[in-house]
């Protein structure tokens, strides 16, 4: 490989795997600076078609013609395969190629970074950070892992050389930042077919929150691991006021919530979020803690907390009414799931939820079926769909099969998406509870979200 050219002076960049949260965040922020930009992805999405009336040329088969062979830089993700031709061919004629999270890091070297990381919850808290810093007029460029629905997109850039990024645990990308403000959202083991053990996995948020610039800022979840410092450290918490950051005074009202945030040094009062799910309060929790620790005013935050709508595929009403309520959602970790149905269950308590969970890889499905019986079985009723392998080849005897006869609930099926889209229409669409209505809830990290606007059309003949 030759030497990676100074950011500056890039004038052609080409991705391998554009289509990805991360990747595609890059891209943009690159395609901003007025680099001429391209990639390779497998299969179109609505992010690639985004891409492209952004002026990205994209393609999605492997194919030396179609490559720029002046690529001043090739960026790649970790879920390439190693045999990719389009890869092995930059790779080969020695260009510079680096991940994705070498690029992040070159990013980031000459700015002021609030990272945000955490096996769930980082997204979410990535967007509120980002958001407040971009409502209240303080500025930021943005790298988010999912869709922000203010701003339809997973980037934005600013003069302030400020870098809010979702930092990635996977492939231990984020041990790559240099943060000046860290969270750090939870530390349930995940990925373990990168980590092997629990321990090493749990290490790589020690080492992460371990790279806080000195005299900065670490942001972390009470109770999780004693052994991470910085040089100042706040602890939050939902409700539990041994923390140092915690909300009081929670108020369910509009399926949102009304609270306020009491600090070290300062109580935000009567701040309205409307977006479900008490885990989003907590989420909401840690970043008005890094986002106060900036100096913004209290009304200020207020107000950009007041006009969050959230991230796409966190949580999100497709559908609300008295009838019935279609939530999609990313949870594809027994926590989150837990968090999930906890959520529904709190707004709807007197509907019945049906969850339709994919399952996102056969070793997590493996690792944790345990977990993902016990969690799914909270739910009245529940749809398993065949496992979505993203990277992964088939694990033998590992299937959804696999966690629904570990559950301890009777309403539970297995079914393929055919089999799923029929039963939305001809069983479920017709014997709806009409009298406290139904909660129908699509949750996973593959590629369920496709379903998604036909489940909607049956559901609103």
């Amino acid at each position: 490989m030759s030497a990676v050219p100074n950011i500056n002076h890039i004038k052609n960049i080409y991705f391998i795997g554009i289509g990805g949260i991360g990747m595609s965040a890059i891209a943009r922020y690159f395609n901003a600076k007025g680099v001429l930009v391209s990639g390779y992805d497998r299969t179109e999405t609505p992010l690639t078609k985004q891409l492209i009336e952004d002026g990205i040329s994209i393609h999605y088969h492997e194919d030396i013609e179609q490559i720029p062979k002046n690529a001043d830089l090739v960026v790649y993700t970790p879920a390439i395969p190693k045999d990719h031709q389009e890869l092995l061919f930059y790779q080969n004629n020695r260009y510079p190629v680096v991940k994705r999270s070498d690029v992040l890091q070159i990013i980031s070297n000459h700015s002021i970074n609030i990272c945000v990381a955490g096996t769930h919850g980082k997204t979410t808290t990535t967007t509120m950070v980002a958001h407040i810093l971009r409502d209240s007029g303080y500025g930021c460029n943005a790298f988010l892992g999912g869709i922000s629905a203010n701003y339809g997109t997973n980037f934005w850039s600013s003069d302030k050389n400020v870098c809010v990024i979702e930092a990635d645990e996977y492939d231990r990308s984020f041990l790559k930042l240099s943060p000046d403000i860290s969270i750090i959202t939870a530390m349930d083991p995940d990925h373990l077919d990168i980590y092997g053990t629990e321990d090493n996995f749990k290490q790589a948020f020690r080492d992460f929150a371990g790279r806080v610039k000195e005299g900065g800022l670490l942001i972390k979840k009470l109770g999780l691991d004693r052994n991470m410092k910085a040089t100042h450290t706040l602890t939050y918490s939902l409700q539990n006021d041994s923390a140092d950051v915690y909300a009081n005074n929670i108020q369910l009202k509009d399926g949102g919530y009304d609270f306020e945030v009491v600090l070290p040094d300062n109580i935000i009062e009567n701040i309205r979020l409307n977006m479900g799910g008490m885990h989003n309060v907590e989420n909401m929790v840690a970043a008005i803690a890094a986002t106060s620790s900036l100096d913004i005013e209290n009304e200020k935050i207020k107000a950009a907390v007041a006009s969050f709508k959230g991230v796409k595929r966190r949580f999100e009403y497709i559908i609300k009414n008295n009838e019935v309520v279609l939530i999609d959602d990313y949870a594809h970790h027994p926590e989150e799931l837990r968090a999930l149905i906890n959520g529904v269950k709190t707004l709807f308590r007197q509907k019945r939820c049906t969850l339709v969970f994919q399952p996102h890889l056969y070793s997590r499905t493996r690792d944790f079926a345990d977990d993902f019986a016990s969690v799914l079985s909270e739910a009245d009723q529940v749809i398993l769909l065949p496992i979505y392998p993203a990277r992964e080849i088939p694990i033998e005897s590992v299937s959804s099969e696999m966690i629904f006869k570990k559950m301890t609930t009777d309403a539970k099926t297995v079914m393929s998406k055919k089999q799923f889209i029929d039963w939305v229409e001809n069983n479920f669409n017709k014997n709806r509870n009409r009298e406290f209505g139904e909660v129908l809830v699509t949750a996973g990290a593959g590629d369920i979200d496709k379903l998604v606007p036909e489940i909607k059309n049956i559901l609103q003949k």
